[in-house]
């Protein structure tokens, strides 16, 4: 596995729960997996064993020397690159997610040319190189272009977590990489033509896997191709889409370290005693027979904010005035939507806005709450659908992506219905989705709680998934 984080080292989003947890459920498989990422300045590395790997990594400026750090974590060997583009700073792509650095190109091609040196070094030859989106892009260029013979019986395999995020940068800054240049490593035409580190992997990669089946089809369209569509459609035939699934461990009921109070499907009361405790943390009225409504967003576009906050009256406020609910948010994202929200939240007391980044209270929230609304404009995958349905929260979820493939509409399908399905992207259509929810709840505890406990049911952990990356990985070699 090459990323450029995974959990508990670093994280900045989902990528880094399902590089662990899937490496993990391929070592739960009888797999030897390796974990390859950067030792950044917030990554604590009290316990990890210095090696004698010093790797001099060639640059057109000259070479660059890195260390090597290990550890054994839960079965999947760790090999942490310590070097001050990573070290010296605290964050993974930048200061803040708005402010990315500008050496990126550079930081990331040092994680690219780090497999090659380790691997020869340990005298180890991998059957799959797994590189795990934009930051991973040119491993399977370089692995193609390897002349050592460590990958000459290795595939590489690239998994797009997210389209939008494509490593590009200005096609003159591969003169700085001390390699080969193919042209297509380029995206755009003529003088505009830059170097796109994710189109990159796409092009060199022996299989192509995403996160969702459904996400697989919509990203060969060119609304949701993010101009890559038709090399995506030119390589369908090497492109798989893979559910994501999630530490049921972590994220469950009956195990969940940050709640106070366990539950499971035959007994769920420990349920409604959760909303009541997180109803007085979060300043909202206790009350049980109000439903509540929570998102746990990063808050941007992405997710339907702005649809959910455009307008006079915008679908929020018709929420919060028309419906009898209770809307909890936790998040941080664009500065401009963080104020609609707080100047909202002033407004309306049934509306309670965090912006806040906790592990903890994501785990409460998704544990106490009765709904939890994911308008997302697209979705790769989506984690809190899962975790949600673990909780018996029912989710409100724009049909798109991995929301699509993980939820079955109530309605549509009264008999194994988990959740609330729409598919117009606006705010009447997410205001209608949770006029729907409301009604569901009006009619009792009785008659949520076979939803709640289907979804509760549903198997969302990683050995299905492992297993189909298994078969893939299989398939590659024949």
């Amino acid at each position: 596995m090459v990323s450029s984080e995974a959990v508990p080292f670093s994280k900045s989003g989902g990528l880094a729960d399902v590089v662990t947890s899937l490496s993990q459920a391929l070592v739960g498989l009888d797999n030897d997996v390796r974990l390859i990422l950067p030792c950044y300045g917030s990554t604590d590395d009290s316990q990890f064993t210095a090696t004698s790997m010093r790797f001099q990594v060639a640059l057109q400026n000259g070479d660059e020397t890195v260390e090597i750090k290990n550890l054994l974590f839960q079965g999947v060997i760790c090999y942490f690159i310590i070097h001050p583009w990573f070290t010296a700073r605290k964050g993974i792509y930048g200061d803040t997610s708005f402010t990315p650095y500008s050496d990126n190109f550079l930081r990331f091609l040092l994680l690219a040319k780090v497999p090659q040196l380790l691997c020869l070094t340990l005298g180890w030859h991998p059957d799959i190189l797994h590189c795990h989106d934009w930051t991973a892009g040119l491993v399977p260029f370089l692995a193609k272009r390897d002349t050592s013979g460590v990958f000459a019986q290795t595939k590489t395999v690239f998994t797009i977590h997210n389209l939008a995020y494509q490593g590009d940068f200005p096609r003159l800054d591969v003169l700085m990489a001390a390699m080969d240049v193919d042209s297509r490593m380029l995206s755009g035409k003529g003088i505009h033509q830059r170097l796109n580190m994710l189109k990159t992997g796409l092009e060199f990669a022996d299989i192509i896997t995403t996160v969702s089946p459904t996400y697989a089809k919509e990203i060969q369209t060119v609304e949701h191709g993010c101009g890559l569509s038709a090399l995506l459609q030119a390589r369908s035939t090497h492109l798989h889409g893979i559910l994501n699934g999630i530490d049921t461990e972590e994220w469950g009921p009956s195990t969940d370290p940050f709640i106070d109070i366990h539950f499971t499907t035959e007994d769920p009361s420990g349920k409604f005693q959760l909303k009541e405790a997180m109803q007085k943390r979060f300043g909202l009225a206790v009350d049980p027979n109000v439903p509540v409504i929570s998102m746990i967003s990063r808050i941007a576009e992405q997710k339907g904010f702005v649809e959910l906050c455009q307008g006079t009256p915008c679908a929020l406020e018709q929420m919060l005035t028309e419906l009898p609910v209770q809307v909890l948010i936790i998040g941080t994202g664009d500065k401009a939507i963080e104020e609609k929200l707080t100047a909202l939240g002033e407004l309306h007391p049934n509306l309670s806005v965090n912006l806040i980044f906790s592990n903890a209270a994501a785990h409460q929230v998704e544990a106490g709450s009765d709904f939890f609304l994911m308008p997302s404009r697209y979705e790769p995958c989506g984690l809190n659908q899962m975790y949600s349905l673990r909780y018996g929260t029912i989710p409100i979820a724009r049909k798109t992506g991995g929301l699509a493939d993980s939820i079955i509409d109530c309605d549509d399908d009264p008999v194994h219905g988990t959740g609330i399905l729409f598919s117009e992207m606006s705010g009447k259509a997410i205001f209608e989705a949770v006029a729907r929810a409301v009604n569901h709840y009006s009619n009792g505890p009785q008659h949520l709680l076979p939803i709640r406990v289907r979804g509760m049911s549903v198997d969302f952990s990683w050995r299905q998934s492992a297993q189909e990356y298994l078969r893939i990985f299989k398939g590659s070699k024949g």
